[in-house]
């Protein structure tokens, strides 16, 4: 069906201030959003206090307010722009709350104000706790065992039936702000009173820990007319118990067995059915059971998410946009892919290649912080790499940190010679994987290492032949390795640098050797479709792997842009 011509202006809501756990993330996706409306015709009104990005740029809406993002506030500017329809989604859980305060508050039907994307029905079900389990329920989904608590004494006769541990999730709160693990009643005490301060609906879900399980999201779009795709599976490496944002992952999932997989695309359609979700982009989070494949929700974000950022960059389909444009009344078969620009978005995309996701932290600016990882997020930001193995992107993404560790930690082994190195190996941090990666160079096994941390043997396996290449390597001069095993090397994601340690020789010489061998990356394309259909636009990465380069060239001047990292 053609867009919508009832609605002129739309209000979009940003997500205000950097914040850890709710970040530049959504800035992308609201820059999207406003972009994509224009284009079609609309007048854009935005509200959005953050200076520090393009989307409060002069050009990017017909009109931007940089007013705070409260009820109140945006209030104002419903009566003062009167617009047609409002666009909350696209601004985190800022947006979504603000909507469900000025829906409860009247002003929404005061002024006659649609609320496109989602409904403030399906807001309700899809953040608070009880609702959505309600719903889950109904589908016939499985859910943790769990009890809603108001109060600390609420929160204490739940885990009387549960027992420890438990897991601490506020309502309608984002990145985990006010949850975590209660191993014993004082962490109960703790984080319950925290979280129910912090919910605006003063309730927190206490439920069985089911730590340990892997941790899957899936991207999901559904058009008005019921229509609806899996953009892009994500698996986490660190199990169940770590919040996503704080976690390495992976796209697509690499673990799944292909009717597990199904069964959680099944399932994620389902959800989105039922919780009411009529246009645009959501992210559902399922817990699975390594041992028999036994399958949680967890939860669902009727929003584009952080994880709906990867997506968009790890498969080209811009999430964000294409959300925009089935909020006006568009189909999935109506809007053209923007890589391809010849297939349709109902087309799944499909990748022929490796991402992962590493988030970044900065514990050394907030001294004293725990710096265990929960489910309560303590990322600043993240990197992605983009590859044809595991070992390739993820060697490329822990050298994109920007931490001064290019070497996985092998270039100062005695940092590792410490007392406790068993727990670091165990207890979640944002240092644990150096830890692992340690443990694997001294020998552990991968069943060891598996029984600590609950990271799935494939991922831990592919960890190993890492190290058995340094192993390899560190066994030979720069002049002793062939043109097959240079390749090889390379395409396991080592940098000349590294190779150079462990040959003895200099970055400069790795580089003119395997030069002088024809060994030079090739450049591939992102183009959502796994190379069924031709990319038009130029979006690329660079790899190892053997076959010819996909950039086209050009005749235009060129310019190079350096931007920050992570």
């Amino acid at each position: 069906m053609p867009k919508r011509t009832d609605i002129k202006k739309i209000l979009v809501i940003g997500s205000g201030p950097i914040v850890i756990g709710q970040a530049c993330e959504f800035d992308y996706s609201g820059t999207q959003a406003c972009e994509s409306l224009k284009a079609l015709g609309y007048e854009v009104v935005l509200v959005n206090s953050n200076p520090a990005t393009i989307m409060t740029d002069p050009g990017i809406a017909d009109r931007t307010y940089v007013e705070p993002i409260t009820a109140d506030s945006v209030a104002k500017v419903i009566e003062r722009e009167r617009p047609d329809a409002l666009l909350p989604n696209m601004g985190g859980q800022t947006g979504l709350n603000c909507a469900i305060e000025l829906d409860e508050a009247g002003v929404l039907s005061k002024y006659g104000v649609e609320v496109i994307g989602c409904n403030t029905e399906s807001i309700r079900i899809g953040e608070d706790r009880k609702l959505f389990a309600e719903a889950m329920e109904d589908i016939g989904l499985h859910i943790c065992r769990s009890g809603f608590a108001y109060s600390v004494a609420d929160a204490e006769r739940i885990v009387g039936e549960l027992g420890f541990p438990v897991i601490i999730r506020p309502s309608f709160t984002l990145g985990g702000a006010g949850g975590g693990i209660a191993y014993d009643m004082d962490d109960l005490r703790r984080i319950v009173a925290q979280g129910i301060d912090l919910s605006p609906e003063g309730e927190v879900l206490v439920e069985e820990s089911i730590q340990g399980w892997k941790e899957i999201e899936m991207e999901v779009m559904r058009d008005c007319a019921g229509n609806g795709i899996v953009i892009c599976s994500i698996e986490n490496l660190d199990p169940m118990g770590v919040h996503t944002g704080d976690s390495i992952t992976v796209a697509p999932a690499q673990t799944l067995s292909d009717t597990e997989l199904q069964r959680l695309r099944d399932y994620s359609l389902a959800i989105l059915e039922k919780v009411g979700v009529a246009t645009g982009g959501s992210n559902v989070q399922f817990a699975v059971n390594p041992e028999d494949g036994r399958i949680i929700v967890v939860e669902m974000n009727p929003r584009v998410s952080r994880s709906s950022a990867l997506a968009s960059k790890a498969t080209g389909f811009p999430i964000a946009k294409v959300a925009a444009r089935l909020a006006v009344g568009l189909t999935l078969d109506e809007v053209t892919n923007d890589i391809t620009q010849a297939t349709p978005a109902c087309f799944e995309p499909s990748i022929d290649y490796c991402v992962v996701k590493v988030p970044r932290f900065a514990f050394e600016k907030f001294k004293g912080t725990d710096e265990t990882l929960s489910t309560r997020m303590k990322a600043v930001g993240e990197v992605m790499a983009i590859g044809r193995t595991f070992e390739e992107s993820f060697n490329k993404a822990m050298r994109s940190l920007e931490v001064g560790e290019n070497m996985l930690g092998a270039d100062d082994p005695a940092l590792y010679d410490v007392p406790d190195f068993r727990q670091r190996v165990s207890v979640p941090t944002a240092q644990r994987i150096y830890y692992v990666i340690e443990a694997l160079r001294r020998g552990w096994s991968i069943e060891d290492i598996h029984e600590l941390t609950g990271i799935d043997p494939w991922y831990l396996s592919h960890l190993k032949n890492l190290t058995d290449t340094e192993g390899w390597l560190a066994e030979r001069r720069l002049t002793d390795i062939s043109e097959r095993d240079m390749r090889s090397v390379k395409q396991m994601g080592f940098s000349d640098e590294q190779i150079a340690h462990f040959t003895g020789s200099t970055e400069l010489e790795v580089r003119a050797w395997r030069k002088a061998k024809g060994v030079t990356p090739a450049i591939k394309t992102v183009d959502t479709c796994g190379g069924e259909f031709p990319a038009r636009t130029s979006y690329h990465y660079k790899t190892y792997e053997w076959g010819p380069s996909e950039r086209r060239d050009t005749d235009k001047p060129r310019a190079m842009i350096l931007s920050a990292g992570p």
